[in-house]
């Protein structure tokens, strides 16, 4: 699902509670050696989000937060700040060549990878493990 998150709302706020639950502590972020990704290129993007990142000609860029059951994409349009909200359970991504692909109902964001491809490479393995985690626990 995709937010305006430039104001703190409440109810937003708990709606991206229910979907991805509540920011991981500080003692599990130390444990997994940090829960933000680089900053990351947009290079493509769904209608409705490049609508948004259209507003202005500035490189667009984004960052991902993670969540225990889920993903949380954040980027921002002129002075406003958006989040694309991923449930594990919904996560689909690929891989095609430098780019990678994150899919969610009817929204996705690809994202450059030749520059930093260890840091977000590392990034990505944390997030699979996550996601194959919460699998294995929804399954038993």
């Amino acid at each position: 699902m995709l937010f305006n998150i430039s104001h703190n709302d409440k109810k937003t706020t708990q709606k991206i509670n229910d979907l991805v639950g509540k920011s991981f502590s500080f003692l599990e972020n130390i444990k997994l050696k940090g829960i933000g990704s680089p900053r990351l290129i947009i290079t493509k993007s769904s209608a409705k989000i490049e609508a948004i990142l259209n507003k202005n000609n500035a490189i667009k860029y984004a960052n991902i937060e993670l969540r225990p059951q889920g993903i949380i994409i954040g980027f921002q349009s002129q002075l406003e700040v958006y989040a694309l909200v991923i449930p594990f359970y919904k996560l689909v991504t690929f891989k095609p060549g430098n780019s990678i692909t994150f899919h969610v109902d009817e929204h996705f964001i690809s994202i450059d990878c030749s520059k930093n491809y260890s840091k977000i490479a590392s990034f990505l393995a944390k997030v699979d493990s996550l996601k194959m985690k919460q699998d294995y626990e929804f399954i038993n």
